[in-house]
């Protein structure tokens, strides 16, 4: 019985530290904007649970897209038992095999188009525009106080038949459509 509890305790504490923390580390390295988007992204597939398994699971980055460097040192390793993957995509047909999308800031003028895509299609979306989970994206990553934080829109994410666990509904900054 305490080992499921400890278990859980510290799932709970390794989410917080990488999705809430945006701190420099204290021997002076500094971590930059990029690479807490690119441990955002792949933390979080960590805590969506998707309808149907497969063997590997795919991060697909549209557009003009500046995090690939940052993830490319996470392909190939295991999450949830699967594969993961990066790949970059600039249309609907390439979006069959995505779990998640990352739609830079840099597209903002295409989000909508985008949204319309992959609506009610299994797609965890993500964005660094500000005001992307009012306009129907699942998660947004935002900038406050000299942090990244993310913004969780509940019904976007039903809405692509996938679950969040509570742990990161926790974490968020604000959930639109949904309660804690």
């Amino acid at each position: 019985m305490a080992r499921p509890l400890l278990r859980r305790l510290v799932h709970r504490l390794a989410l917080a530290i990488c999705l809430a923390l945006a701190i420099p580390s204290t021997f002076g390295e500094v971590t930059s904007e990029s690479q807490l988007k690119a441990a955002y992204l792949v933390n979080f597939l960590k805590y969506v649970e998707w309808p149907a398994s497969r063997s590997t699971i795919n991060i697909c980055l549209f557009g003009r897209d500046s995090l690939g460097p940052y993830l490319a040192g996470y392909e190939g390793r295991q999450i949830a038992g699967r594969e993961l993957r990066i790949r970059k995509v600039s249309s609907p047909e390439q979006l069959t095999d995505c779990q998640e999308l990352f739609i830079p800031e840099t597209e903002e003028a295409r989000v909508g188009a985008v949204l319309r895509w992959v609506d009610r299609q299994p797609i965890l979306t993500v964005s660094d525009v500000e005001t992307f989970t009012r306009d129907g994206g699942a998660i947004a990553l935002i900038r406050t106080d000299s942090r990244l934080q993310f913004d969780v829109n509940h019904e976007a994410i039903g809405r692509a038949g996938l679950k969040a666990s509570s742990q990161m509904l926790r974490l968020a900054r604000q959930i639109v459509g949904g309660s804690r």
